[in-house]
């Protein structure tokens, strides 16, 4: 008797439509970021006339370097949140003769500011 209970139920749920299911139980799904994440203060900080060194010293390891343009950086980024509107952004770098001639990049985000992040209090201190 439970066993044809339990198979009569099991089919009615196997009956209803999947949209129906899904519109009322939603899967977690994690942020996933990929890519060198380049903000506006990272180029501010670059000068013409700096030496590949120095632009990968600010800038990190470029994510793209084509052998063929071996004075073109690309540095790719891509957020891709767990729910919402996918965010792909590219900032390339351009050399000439080992030195930093221009930067293209379109509209980059600004860092954090600094007052705005969690405060981390020392729970060892006499004061936390």
């Amino acid at each position: 008797m439970r066993l044809a209970t339990l198979a009569l139920a099991l089919g009615g749920i196997a009956g209803c439509s999947s949209q129906a299911v899904t519109s009322v139980i939603r899967p977690f799904r994690i942020d996933v970021r990929q890519g060198n994440y380049v903000s506006q203060h990272s180029i501010d900080q670059l000068q013409p006339g700096m030496t590949q060194d120095q632009v990968r010293f600010v800038m990190g390891s470029p994510m793209l370097v084509d052998i063929f343009h071996a004075d073109r950086w690309d540095y790719v980024y891509q957020f891709s949140p767990g729910r919402g509107q996918e965010e792909h952004r590219r900032t390339s770098v351009f050399f000439v003769a080992g030195k930093l001639d221009r930067v293209e990049a379109g509209a980059l985000p600004k860092e954090p500011d600094p007052a705005s992040l969690p405060r981390v209090i020392d729970i060892d201190s006499p004061q936390g």
